[in-house]
C-alpha cells in the first residue's frame, strides 16, 4: 500500500484537535476554555494562599482578555483567571447582526494581541508566549456553568495541587 500522506506530516507527533468537526463555533453560546503558556512558563504571576499575585506580564494579558469584550461586542466575559501559566475563563458569544467570528478566531485575536505586547514589555519580539491550541468545553446547562464557575473561582486555592504548577510536577 502507498502511503499518500504530504511529506510533512508526521503521525507520531501529529496534535489531534481538540474541536468538535460539526459545530459552529460562531454560534450563541458560553464556552470554557483553557489557554496554556508555552513550556508552561510562569510569566504571568505567583499564587500566595487563594491570592494570583499578578507580574506587568500577567496584567497586560488581563487588559487583553477584557479587551476581547471591548473589541467584539457580541462576546461577554463571565468569570474567568489568570494562574502563573494558564488562563481559565468563561466567554459567551451573543447574538448580533452581522458576522459573528468563531471561538478560534477569537482566541486567535487574544493570544496575537496578549503575545505582541507581552514581548514588547519583556524585549523579547517573536518570542512565543502560548501554545499553539486551547482546550474548550461547551457550557451546556446552567449547573454546567455553576461548576465551571467554582472551579475557576477554586483554581488559585488548589494552585499547589494543579498539574500545571511546575512546582508540583518537580515532587
Amino acid at each position: 500500500m502507498t502511503d499518500h500522506s504530504p511529506p510533512w506530516y508526521d503521525p507520531v507527533h501529529r496534535r489531534h484537535s481538540v474541536h468538535l468537526r460539526d459545530l459552529d463555533y460562531r454560534a450563541t453560546g458560553a464556552y470554557f476554555v483553557t489557554l496554556c503558556t508555552a513550556d508552561r512558563s510562569t510569566i504571568f504571576g505567583t499564587v500566595a494562599g487563594d491570592e494570583v499575585h499578578l507580574t506587568q506580564a500577567g496584567r497586560l494579558v488581563e487588559d487583553c482578555w477584557n479587551w476581547l469584550a471591548e473589541q467584539y461586542l457580541y462576546v461577554t466575559l463571565d468569570a474567568w483567571v489568570l494562574m502563573p501559566n494558564h488562563l481559565h475563563g468563561i466567554l459567551a458569544i451573543g447574538e448580533t447582526p452581522g458576522q459573528r467570528k468563531p471561538l478560534g478566531r477569537l482566541i486567535g485575536a487574544f493570544k496575537t494581541v496578549s503575545t505582541k505586547r507581552v514581548n514588547e514589555l519583556r524585549g523579547t519580539p517573536g518570542a512565543v508566549v502560548w501554545q499553539r491550541d486551547y482546550y474548550e468545553h461547551i457550557v451546556r446547562s446552567e449547573s454546567d456553568l455553576a461548576s465551571i464557575r467554582q472551579y475557576i473561582t477554586d483554581n488559585p486555592r488548589q494552585w499547589a495541587l494543579d498539574r500545571e504548577n511546575p512546582c508540583r510536577m518537580r515532587r
